[in-house]
């Protein structure tokens, strides 16, 4: 399984809906891009909501996350 990817998580965040944006912004630049939700809730909603690239292309990502400056990376 040479081909395995190694993924690398480049934000972090508590929110779906700005995990979900800066997914469609690194995505659309080209670069493969998912999303992991970690967060659980019983009454309230605890945790954190990752956005991983290829290690190869964490570089590149951070580079479009700059362009953003409401945006903070990890």
């Amino acid at each position: 399984m040479k081909d395995q990817i190694k993924w690398v998580c480049i934000y972090k965040t508590s929110s779906t809906f700005e995990a979900q944006a800066v997914h469609g912004n690194i995505e659309s630049a080209g670069i493969p891009c998912v999303v992991l939700n970690k967060q659980g809730s019983s009454v309230f909603t605890f945790g954190t909501v990752e956005v991983h690239v290829p290690e190869d292309r964490k570089s590149e990502a951070e580079l479009i996350l700059k362009d953003y400056p409401m945006i903070n990376p990890n």
